[in-house]
């Protein structure tokens, strides 16, 4: 991977966010998911690279485009590694909710961990408090360790969760140190990013959700130089979900080790997760969030917000992308 790739990464995030865009609040998530992988696959076949869907849509059985192992690029360049989201939060756009991005993480090959369509507990924190706060630890003892890394007493920390019923008791520990909670129903990636800036209001990420999402969160954290680990989740009981109704856990152990995965309760660091030497995150709003603002639809131009991060040059950059339209008369600057 080169500098050069940046904007290219860039473009192929803005034009999955564009493609969801045109359908939120419509109610349409399979749609809204289909538009982005689409657009999101047709910008990266005109990158200049040897591309390789490590993370994706699913197995090749399972989706059209995108899948797991898919090539893509123009097959000369530089090999890069993906894990991509083209519509993360599916529902959120759906439903004009807060939250939907389109994201990726690009490493070298065989830098991003392949996670399995599994279930990942997490621990995102500021930068201030990484290698301090460990997901082995009680959020009670992380919650106290955070407050004197930040130097805020617990009750002016926030602390992102999960809305779901697994995640019932954590939330009464949280809250029971005088934390904040801030319960999302979809979308813990840029959650999880959140964290790593100062002045979001975000100042944690904890509880269990997807494993995929857990790798990207990963590689934009390991390039902001933040906390974040993961743990898979394997159990139905702790998972608690009606997706794993007929699983058992004797049965998702097997499933891991047939994925070479032996170490099933192994505690994954962020730079075990996206390993690769040159690591680089992208996400542009669908709509509005954390970070950015979502796709505006205006006569004469799209507008988009987005936000790379990258170890190739350490930067974090926001940006705001006017895509005008043949014909554009009026162009405001914002």
């Amino acid at each position: 991977m080169d500098r050069t790739l940046i904007q290219e990464i860039l473009e192929v995030v803005e034009q999955a966010a564009i493609a969801s865009a045109e359908l939120t609040g419509l109610g349409k998530k399979d749609e809204a998911d289909a538009a982005a992988v689409e657009a999101m696959r047709t910008r990266m076949g005109l990158i200049q690279m040897q591309g390789r869907i490590v993370i994706g849509e699913g197995e090749r059985d399972e989706a059209p485009m995108l899948y797991i192992g898919e090539e893509v690029g123009s097959g000369t360049g530089p090999g890069v590694d993906f894990a991509v989201d083209p519509c993360e939060g599916t529902n959120l756009c759906a439903n004009s909710q807060r939250g939907s991005m389109a994201v990726l993480a690009a490493s070298d090959r065989g830098g991003l961990f392949n996670a399995p369509d599994f279930y990942m507990k997490k621990l995102a924190a500021p930068p201030a408090a990484k290698g301090k706060v460990d997901i082995r630890k009680s959020a009670t003892e992380n919650i106290k360790i955070l407050s004197e890394c930040l130097g805020l007493a617990a009750s002016e920390l926030t602390i992102v969760v999960m809305d779901r019923a697994r995640h019932k008791d954590l939330i009464a520990e949280i809250r029971a140190t005088g934390a904040r909670i801030q319960p999302i129903s979809d979308g813990d990636v840029q959650a999880a990013i959140a964290c790593g800036f100062a002045g979001t209001g975000t100042h944690c990420l904890m509880g269990i959700g997807a494993a995929p999402e857990g790798v990207i969160s990963a590689a934009a954290m390991r390039a902001l130089g933040g906390h974040f680990q993961g743990q898979l989740v394997y159990d139905p009981a702790v998972a608690q979900t009606s997706e794993w109704a007929d699983y058992t856990k004797e049965g998702n152990i097997a499933r891991l080790n047939e994925m070479g995965i032996t170490d099933v309760d192994k505690i994954y660091e962020a730079e075990e997760l996206a390993s690769g030497e040159n690591v680089v995150f992208a996400g542009s709003g669908i709509t509005d969030g954390l970070l950015f603002h979502g796709v505006k639809f205006e006569k004469d131009c799209t507008r988009t917000s987005s936000l790379v991060i990258s170890n190739l040059d350490n930067t974090a950059r926001f940006t705001n992308t006017i895509h005008m339209k043949d014909g554009a008369q009026s162009i405001a600057l914002s």
